[in-house]
């Protein structure tokens, strides 16, 4: 399935340069016999013998193909609703037409204002029409063969009830089906084993991860009422890192609450708990920002980073810089690289946290740690891809194991790369104890939920403050 799915996404991207290609042809021939102003006055240059049409036929596909790549076109075509894809069309061309327009239209020689609004819809017409059939074509294609059955999306479900029976003989249905291929249902935490018709148990839950890799499982249903909130962090922390996608079947009260999102008219009404925390552009700008901010900052301010290493030097005998392993997202360990701010040998005696009142930190330490001076070299594990400029701050799996036996939910930290500041550390602060960490999640979790750009920038407005302010703790 795997590799079907590779061979149609090729196909998809292959079709959007032809279409890119075809209409910047289609419209570059209707400029020079149309709208050039020397060509109203009987002087036009042969199509065939201007440079302009293949430097734009180089460049433009190209164009087209990294805007489809940045709003996420290529993500999952197999799930792609068709109404949606035109919308979505659309939008892009109007877009794209529009970038183009200024960048290499506007400066054209015509005869006309007007001929400049001839020019962009012309364009937008053409670019969206020619794009639009031939996604509507392979997007049509597709649905047929996952109505057939030819294609789909491996399926396990958890949980066996009414609400997991009734699921199951709605899949039957291939009129109304979705993709989902059922390859059985595995039992959670408070359920009997029993046989159904046609689908077989294929053991508990926590033999997941195993069928999963086994299977090639790319949705997970969750057959588990809502209110059971434990049974859902427990799955959901198991399939952390798992590239599946995880949804539960919702109860009356779901519905009232507002909680489903129809994604199909005709489809299973689905609580779909998304891993995807940003837009695939947001993720390509964030990791942008962060490469280009970090390699800023270790530029600038490297004399301040002498500075301050000699200081710690001077201050007590033992290495300037002070690393530790923190795991990071996907539970991938790192070296994180920080001033070294407590005298050595410091955790001779097992894993501590620093109190308000820590006499383990030397005297130039506590002013890096009041001014957050002593994560600067963290701009290095930045650049190098283990963190991100903001994100949950990485915790030792020491302490990790600690926190999930109170807060379970604490493995979602996870999802993402974690920061230099974060959300919990502006709000919160460093935490002395298990019970602060836990306290403290709630604000990455929350963060998590509503991560943007946007809040990015907020967060790292707030962290400048509190260093200018040097009140932090």
């Amino acid at each position: 399935m795997i590799k079907l799915k590779q061979k149609h996404t090729a196909f998809f991207v292959l079709l959007d340069y032809a279409s890119a290609s075809i209409a910047w042809i289609t419209f570059f021939v209707y400029r020079r016999y149309f709208i050039d102003a020397f060509a109203t006055q009987g002087y036009s240059m042969p199509v065939a013998n201007d440079q302009n049409l293949y430097v734009g036929l180089v460049f433009v596909p190209v164009y087209w193909l990294t805007l489809y790549y940045l709003s996420g076109s290529y993500s999952d075509i197999w799930r792609r609703s068709r109404i949606k894809e035109i919308s979505n069309t659309f939008l892009l061309s109007v877009m794209g037409v529009t970038v183009l327009f200024f960048l290499l239209l506007l400066d054209d020689q015509v005869s006309s204002y007007k001929d400049y609004y001839y020019t962009y819809v012309f364009l937008l017409i053409l670019h969206f029409g020619i794009t639009a059939f031939c996604r509507l074509s392979i997007a049509t294609y597709i649905k047929k063969q996952i109505l057939k059955g030819a294609i789909g999306f491996p399926t396990i479900i958890v949980g066996y009830n009414e609400k997991a029976r009734a699921f199951i003989n709605e899949m039957s249905d291939r009129s109304s089906s979705q993709g989902y291929l059922l390859k059985g249902y595995v039992l959670a935490e408070t359920d009997n084993s029993v046989n159904h018709a046609g689908i077989s148990c294929l053991g508990t839950y926590e033999e997941l991860p195993d069928l999963i890799e086994k299977e090639g499982i790319e949705e997970v249903i969750l057959a588990i009422e809502s209110t059971r909130h434990m049974d859902i962090i427990r799955v959901n922390n198991l399939l952390e890192g798992m590239r599946i996608n995880l949804k539960i079947i919702p109860d009356i009260y779901d519905l009232m609450s507002g909680s489903v999102k129809m994604q199909n008219i005709m489809g299973t009404a689905l609580i779909e708990i998304k891993h995807e925390v940003m837009p695939q552009w947001q993720k390509v700008l964030k990791r942008a920002i962060d490469l280009a901010a970090s390699l800023l900052m270790l530029i600038l301010f490297m004399p301040l980073f002498l500075i301050l290493a000699l200081a710690v030097k001077i201050s007590s005998p033992g290495l300037m810089f002070f690393k530790q392993i923190r795991i990071g997202m996907h539970g991938k360990p790192f070296y994180i690289y920080k001033f070294r701010t407590m005298y050595e040998d410091a955790e001779s005696e097992g894993p501590a946290l620093s109190s308000k009142n820590d006499n383990r930190i030397t005297a130039v330490g506590k002013v890096l740690r009041k001014y957050r001076l002593d994560e600067l070299p963290q701009f290095y594990n930045v650049l190098i891809g283990d963190m991100s400029l903001v994100g949950p701050r990485p915790e030792r799996k020491y302490f990790i194991d600690q926190i999930v036996q109170v807060a379970p939910h604490y493995k979602q930290l996870h999802r993402v790369r974690p920061g230099i500041t974060s959300w919990g550390q502006v709000k919160y602060g460093y935490a002395e104890n298990v019970d602060q960490m836990v306290e403290r999640l709630k604000f990455d979790i929350l963060y998590i939920e509503n991560m943007s750009i946007a809040v990015d920038f907020r967060i790292l407005l707030y962290t400048i403050k509190i260093i200018i302010q040097g009140s932090g703790k």
